[in-house]
């Protein structure tokens, strides 16, 4: 399949996130990516419901919305009501992974597990057939505009070996220093889908920096 772009708009204008958010309806992404951080369980805080509902409100794009936050099961149904199309929770923050997952599913959301940059592909063996999408850290979560971990093309490599078999259509997502420099082998090791959010919103031209991520390969 070809690569998908899901842009972050973690590193949008917020002053002018109507404005972005209507640049990302007419580019050549296929997402928005929207990162939820509480301050708790990595070091910042970004979205609420309310800028949620604001974006769902102008976007035509799925909102591919990643929760970097603890016990993410108390806010599931919220998350589908301010307008979600993706959901994705991370490994380390939930206690009953296979009940969460499972939640998002009955919610109608596409259901996604990240791991963290320290964290093996390996724990994902008792649930990699349940879910939609694994969404790959390639920085330490919590802040834009980091620098890309080179062992994040092991864990893609690890990756499609878990899934070849036993459920080989997930979607390998990779988040955290994607741009023009390493796009190409993240896509040819196995990533399907692209987050990329400083390497758009610091670009001169946003909707072609878009339109280059995505015709790369």
């Amino acid at each position: 399949m070809n690569h998908l772009l899901s842009p972050s708009i973690l590193t949008a204008d917020f002053a002018n996130l109507q404005r972005d958010i209507d640049m990302l309806n007419q580019s050549e992404g296929d997402w928005i990516h929207v990162d939820v951080m509480d301050g708790v369980f990595v070091p910042n805080i970004s979205f609420g419901f309310a800028v949620i509902k604001a974006i769902k409100k102008y976007a035509q794009k799925p909102l591919d919305v990643h929760l970097m936050i603890v016990d993410p099961d108390r806010y599931l149904e919220e998350f589908k009501s301010a307008g979600a199309d993706g959901i994705t929770v991370h490994y380390e923050a939930c206690m009953h992974l296979n009940r969460t997952v499972n939640k998002i599913k009955e919610l109608g959301c596409r259901a996604g597990v990240a791991i963290n940059p320290h964290t093996p592909v390996a724990v994902l063996d008792d649930i990699i057939e349940d879910l939609d999408m694994v969404l790959i850290m390639s920085v330490n979560p919590g802040f834009g505009a980091q620098k890309f971990i080179p062992n994040t093309y092991k864990k893609i490599a690890d990756l499609k070996k878990l899934s070849a078999t036993r459920n080989p259509d997930v979607y390998i997502e990779i988040d955290g220093g994607v741009d023009e420099s390493n796009a190409a082998k993240l896509i040819s090791t196995g990533a399907n889908v692209l987050v990329a959010g400083n390497a758009v919103f610091s670009a001169a031209d946003p909707k072609n920096a878009i339109s280059r991520l995505k015709h790369i390969s």
